[in-house]
């Protein structure tokens, strides 16, 4: 164990017992956040939690890259394993807790050919969504010229991204409205729409005009949706929060 953390790394994290997350209350977080919450809810999974604030820049040091060399939040170590296994990417997280801990597919699928839907939409949110939404993110609120090419183009992009969801939640083109992402009919709650509803849950408070906002009815009836389940309300909430629980930041000199 001693050789696998560096020698630095904080004791929380080199004494942690079974599965110990590292995060932040950030939209990559929070996915982590409300999937442990909701397997708590129903399987009575224990985890133990260290947070970081993102601004000490403590995800760029040595002991947390030998850990995760993307520097980024969150990481699950499972130390379970032997060696300790490190999942990093806040989507490879949710898919490792499916695998080994919801063996009852509760947030997930047994049918492959409902499950290969989770999986589309949750690589289409990874790989599309949010990381457009980020460059949108930066772009609205550090303009470095009078130019607002960059943060118009992203802008689109978003609305564009959002109109792929509203058009398969709506049904539009199916004729089969659907309350979650992924599954026959309806769909069902999955980590499908946890992946996502970490960042779509602020979409209206992010500069799109009301126009905009009144052409995603069945995406906003999704997020507020998903926003009532406890697991969603904790998992976001103030037990996550630095500033709420600073004996649960980690940090080094």
């Amino acid at each position: 164990m001693s050789a696998f953390y560096a020698e630095e790394t904080p004791a929380a994290v080199r004494n942690a017992k079974g599965l110990h997350l590292i995060s932040t209350l950030s939209p990559n977080g929070r996915k982590a956040h409300i999937y442990l919450e909701e397997l708590k809810d129903k399987y009575g999974l224990e985890w133990t939690t260290s947070l970081i604030d993102l601004d000490t820049a403590e995800q760029k040091k040595p002991w947390y890259l030998k850990l995760n060399p993307n520097g980024r939040i969150p990481i699950l170590i499972d130390n379970t394993q032997s060696p300790p296994h490190v999942v990093f990417e806040s989507s490879a997280i949710l898919l490792y807790l499916l695998s080994s801990v919801d063996k009852d597919h509760i947030f997930g699928f047994s049918d492959p050919i409902e499950q290969s839907q989770l999986t589309q939409w949750l690589i289409f949110w990874h790989a599309s969504g949010q990381p457009i939404q980020g460059q949108y993110n930066y772009f609205r609120r550090n303009a470095i010229d009078e130019s607002p090419h960059a943060a118009q183009r992203f802008k689109n992009e978003v609305l564009r991204i959002y109109n792929v969801l509203e058009i398969h939640l709506s049904g539009k083109y199916t004729d089969s409205p659907r309350e979650y992402l992924a599954g026959a009919g309806k769909g069902k709650y999955s980590i499908a729409d946890i992946n996502a509803w970490g960042w779509l849950r602020t979409f209206r408070s992010i500069d799109l005009g009301e126009d905009d906002l009144a052409k995603l009815p069945h995406l906003a009836a999704w997020v507020d949706r998903i926003a009532d389940r406890p697991a969603v309300q904790r998992g976001s909430g103030e037990w996550y929060d630095e500033e709420k629980h600073p004996e649960l930041l980690i940090r080094t000199e």
